[in-house]
């Protein structure tokens, strides 16, 4: 069975996705730069050791005295570390054990190095070994440190170091001369010094990117909560300072520019409205009084309903237009009482409301407007589902208000259409009712004005069957 592999996190923000492709793309160079560096000086200490062990031979050759003045100093460097080795031993057979790797390319350069040294060999063969792996770099190693009184530690660390063992043999003689050149461990000289080196490269462009992202993203992200404050509450608090780089201060005073004349748009509009019904509310408050003279009761009646239909619609209205900035702030509710207060008023009237389940919520919310959403909400399943039974319950971070019916449900492609203002549903599910199609509207803006969310969804039968709707009112209660 294969596993799928775990996927890695990404961020989300912008600063943390530009700083993970600026982190991964300065990670690939410094890789690839690191490596090439790596390359080149193993290439070079590697030559090192060949030309050592070369000079090595050569001074053995040509008398003692050669050899002392290698060991003064004429002798070639490489990267700060000097390899340290062993007698040149004189043998009858090749060092090279059957079926062991030898160095071509090294032996090749070291044919060179004799050749250009007038030293001529027959035959050169390079292996690379540990010390603990040669038997007589292992003896002569141990007889050192045995007059050194050397620790048990130290001298395992050294047997574990490289080994260059060289071996020539020239013509017309039957023995090999053998050099042997001991090194610290590649990894030790090489590697370790240029990881740290590449890390803290890479350590130091990192941050200074993360320092010129910050101070872009941090503007970015003063205006993105600016804007998102003020979709709740337009005009709540002052406009934003401009900061950051000059592109960002542009785009901050434009959009505080925008924001102000949101603002001066939506006073005015509160205006229009407080004025609008104060001069429907006065004439229709003056017809009230004048059909008390109509002598027929059901013409009477008839206007009075028809009265009444005008004023709950202009309410609804201008309900719709002011929830958008609502005056009075939030309080600390027990929706659950809240709820239950909703529904005792409906079964005092006598209507066919029931309260199922409920959880004890304490949020911060309108108290008001979520009476107003409620009874909306109840009132539509009265009128068309007869019936309303209402449950409350916790999921995850919000509270959750479910008013079901038991009517015909809403076609599925009409289900969105129906929370839009001055929508109404198919005739066959109003039973003689009116309204203007704006209490889902005025339930959903209520909803969006706390955070939340309002969804419509049919309820199924096992069979398939629409058996009601449910209509859903999410809080955050986090």
């Amino acid at each position: 069975m294969k596993f799928p592999s775990p996927a890695l996190p990404r961020p989300k923000s912008l600063m943390g996705q530009m700083l993970m492709a600026v982190a991964a793309a300065l990670l690939l160079v410094q890789g690839i730069g690191a490596l090439l560096v790596f390359r080149a000086q193993r290439e070079s200490f590697e030559v090192g050791m060949a030309n050592a062990a070369a000079f090595r031979l050569v001074a053995e050759t040509r008398g003692p005295g050669a050899l002392e003045r290698m060991r003064r100093g004429d002798r070639p460097a490489f990267g700060g570390a000097q390899p340290r080795g062993f007698p040149v031993e004189f043998a009858t057979a090749s060092p090279a054990r059957p079926g062991e790797d030898r160095d071509a390319r090294a032996e090749a350069r070291i044919a060179r190095i004799l050749d250009d040294q007038e030293l001529q060999a027959s035959e050169v063969v390079v292996l690379h070994r540990t010390v603990r792996g040669d038997a007589a770099a292992r003896r002569t190693l141990e007889r050192r440190a045995a007059r050194r009184h050397m620790d048990e530690a130290k001298l395992a660390g050294l047997m574990d170091d490289n080994l260059l063992v060289v071996a020539i043999r020239q013509p017309a003689r039957a023995n090999w001369m053998v050099a042997r050149i001991r090194s610290p461990r590649v990894v030790n000289l090489l590697l370790v010094p240029l990881l740290a080196q590449t890390l803290v490269i890479y350590l130091v462009l990192v941050g200074a990117v993360a320092l010129i992202l910050r101070r872009i993203t941090r503007p970015l992200a003063a205006l993105t909560r600016r804007v998102e404050q003020f979709a709740y509450a337009p005009g709540s608090a002052g406009q934003l300072e401009p900061s950051g780089p000059d592109d960002m201060q542009r785009l901050i005073v434009a959009h505080n520019a925008m924001e102000a004349r949101i603002v001066a748009m939506l006073d005015e509009k509160d205006v229009m409205l407080g004025a609008i019904g104060h001069d429907l509310k006065t004439p229709l408050a003056a017809l009230r009084v004048r059909i008390e003279s109509v002598e027929n009761d059901a013409e009477r009646g008839r206007m009075a309903g028809t009265i009444e239909d005008i004023v709950r619609t202009l309410d609804d209205i201008l309900s719709l237009a002011r929830v958008g900035r609502p005056s009075d702030p939030r309080e600390r509710t027990e929706l659950s009482a809240l709820v239950a207060s909703v529904v005792e008023e409906y079964e005092d009237m006598g209507d066919p409301v029931e309260l199922g389940d409920t959880q004890r919520i304490v949020l911060e919310a309108r108290s008001t407007w979520l009476r107003r959403a409620l009874r909306n909400l109840i009132g539509n399943a009265l009128r068309y589902g007869e019936r309303a039974r209402v449950t409350l319950s916790r999921e995850g971070g919000s509270a959750v208000i479910r008013i079901e019916d038991d009517g015909p449900g809403i076609p599925e492609a009409e289900i969105e259409g129906m929370m839009n203002p001055f929508v109404r549903g198919d005739p066959s599910r109003n039973s003689a009712t009116g309204g203007a199609g704006l209490g889902l509207a005025l339930a959903r803006a209520i909803a969006d004005q706390h955070g939340g969310a309002l969804v419509l969804a049919n309820r199924l039968s096992p069979a398939g069957k629409v058996e009601g709707l449910t209509a859903r009112l999410e809080i955050p209660a986090a």
